[in-house]
């Protein structure tokens, strides 16, 4: 069975900036100690690194506070890359600025340009699909597009409805392997995955379904032991990480990282734009 979903050969992170303290918030629970994120970072980019990957640490974009985000810019997939148009207005400046990277790694780049949006955020990779939640970042034209793009390398795309207490659809779930998805009980409990082995969140532990599964790792937010341990049980390696100043600003695992294997690439090459409108 097919593992690219969760094995890769490549990574890319960016550095937080020294703006992060003016990032996007649904609630303000006080800024976020920079120092400690910073540190934090560190180890998540080093736990990537353990695992044999190639991890390309790109440097902070101090006019734009969520920069270290990097999972809302774009969707890595083996056969290219998909630039995407994040809901956030403050925010698409980011994925411009990702847009050149991914040209030197793939020969086909292709950018939403709008009118919908859509956050990396909202999208789940599994083997067989690739869901999306309509929230209140990603609309249903940004969709439209995603599922454009990706159609033309045989992806099917479905359609699921975040609950509209959940940021994005990865605010609530991972993938941690072809059959298996970590999810909160609130998101689980719509049926969307019923065609996948769920592990559900303990109760008050819901910030840790945000992990990331990458090579032989489970990437989990430290501070969660009861769903850590529940994933462990379950015969997965985790690696807990600090996450305390990024979830200040709505961010856990998965947003921290681009993780994919690209083909072999000539850099400079590559970069289709599409424009749909919404059906």
């Amino acid at each position: 069975m097919s593992e690219r979903s969760f094995r890769f050969t490549h990574a890319i992170t960016r550095r937080p900036s020294s703006s992060a303290a003016l990032g996007l918030r649904a609630v303000d629970t006080g800024a976020p100690d920079l120092a400690l994120m910073r540190r934090h970072h560190a180890e998540y980019v080093a736990a990537l690194r353990s695992t044999g990957a190639t991890v390309i640490e790109l440097e902070a974009l101090e006019e734009f506070p969520d920069c270290v985000f990097v999972e809302d810019t774009a969707l890595c997939l083996p056969e290219g890359a998909v630039v995407l148009r994040p809901g956030a207005p403050s925010r698409r400046g980011e994925a411009a600025a990702m847009a050149g990277h991914l040209r030197a790694l793939y020969e086909e780049v292709l950018t939403i340009e709008g009118p919908g949006t859509i956050d990396g955020g909202d999208v789940l990779v599994t083997e067989r699909e690739i869901l999306v939640g309509r929230s209140g970042r990603t609309d249903a034209a940004g969709i439209a597009a995603l599922a454009a793009a990706v159609g033309r390398w045989g992806y099917a795309v479905r359609t699921v409805i975040t609950p509209g207490e959940v940021l994005h659809l990865k605010t609530d779930c991972s993938l941690l392997d072809s059959e298996t998805i970590l999810a909160t009980p609130r998101l689980a409990g719509l049926g969307i995955f019923a065609d996948y082995r769920v592990i559900l969140t303990a109760p008050g532990e819901e910030a840790a379904a945000n992990s990331a599964r990458f090579n032989d790792l489970v990437l989990m937010p430290a501070g969660f032991i009861r769903t850590a341990a529940r994933v462990a049980a379950a015969g997965f390696a985790v690696r807990l990480i600090g996450n305390s100043e990024c979830a200040k600003l709505d961010g856990g695992m998965s947003c921290l990282s681009l993780r994919f294997s690209p083909p072999q690439a000539r850099a400079g090459e590559g970069g289709h734009a599409i424009s749909l409108q919404p059906p």
